[in-house]
């Protein structure tokens, strides 16, 4: 019980299958599912602006904990949840049966919504997300309010609100204080393979180095330039490497530090650092803007986030 009223986030599911009740020692896998931190819980029903009598769709129904809270504000016969994981689902089920909450909860996509049940004056995602599905913004009313967590491959994320407007389109803001949820699973980064041919590049001096990218605004910004990079750091030559790779284009960029500057491999299609500095210059010229100062707007065409 301490546990669970300690204000942080407690692993719920490793790997996709494992739970805390199959668990005799260490596990080396991947968290697969949590019960969110409550003050961030809290902080997220805040910010969606909760009025009574609204349709409120919630994708990401893990432990029920969020969902609870949303049928004691609105009554349980407003609330729809979805949840990739039909055994997930069905414990938060039980658990919120055994609170007196009935919900609609379904074992689906979230990055479809639920049609059925739409319009909705509410939606708010427990998962991130690479980009809003236009899905969410056909079925928000016009005027409503989704709340998501927009990520990257290179783990920066921030917490948006948007407003859907009466012509489809969402516009809105990053709400700031590096908000992170494990991403929606159908948009898991795939797995890199074998890696390219690290020493067969073009490499030259470069004025931005990898440190920018253990700052999380900077980090944030490098997404932008490159949405389909992934990060690893390995150790060659003496030097700790800090290699982006792209797997859908095959182009990739090592960089790494030598005598006090910072050197640049690239290889494949694109320059992937060549996008790296012009973005990062960019907003750097421009005061490296907080990102509680970058506007999100989602249309059918796609998202667009600038600062």
């Amino acid at each position: 019980m301490e546990r669970c009223y300690a204000d942080e986030s407690l692993v719920t599911q490793i790997a996709g299958t494992v739970v805390p009740g199959d668990i005799r020692g260490e596990i080396l896998r991947t968290p697969t599912s949590s019960s969110t931190m409550p003050s961030l819980v809290v902080r997220m029903l805040e910010e969606l602006q909760v009025d009574d009598g609204n349709r409120v769709l919630e994708i990401g129904t893990g432990t029920g904990y969020s969902t609870g809270l949303l049928c004691h504000r609105v009554g349980d016969e407003l609330v729809t949840s979805v949840e990739v994981d039909a055994e997930v689902s069905s414990r938060a089920s039980a658990a919120l049966g055994s609170c007196g909450y009935f919900p609609e909860l379904v074992a689906g996509d979230g990055l479809a919504g639920h049609k059925d049940g739409a319009p909705y004056d509410r939606l708010v995602a427990t998962c991130g997300v690479l980009e809003v599905p236009h899905a969410w913004i056909e079925q928000t009313a016009p005027g409503g309010v989704i709340l998501a967590t927009l990520c990257g491959w290179l783990y920066a994320s921030e917490l948006a609100r948007l407003t859907v407007g009466d012509d489809g389109v969402a516009h809105g803001r990053l709400l700031g204080r590096q908000i992170s949820f494990m991403l929606a699973r159908p948009q898991l980064p795939p797995p890199l393979g074998m890696l390219p041919d690290l020493d067969d590049g073009k490499e030259r001096e470069t004025v931005t180095g990898a440190d920018v990218l253990n700052n999380w605004s900077a980090r944030f910004v490098t997404q932008l330039a490159v949405p389909g990079a992934q990060r690893l750091t390995m150790q060659r030559g003496g030097h700790t490497e800090n290699v982006l790779v792209d797997v859908g284009s095959g182009s990739w960029a090592a960089v790494y530090e030598d005598g006090g500057r910072w050197l640049v491999r690239q290889g494949g299609p694109e320059g992937l650092w060549d996008r790296v500095e012009e973005q990062f210059d960019h907003w750097c010229a421009d005061g490296a803007p907080e990102l509680e100062e970058f506007t999100v707007t989602v249309t059918p065409e796609g998202q667009t986030i600038r600062w």
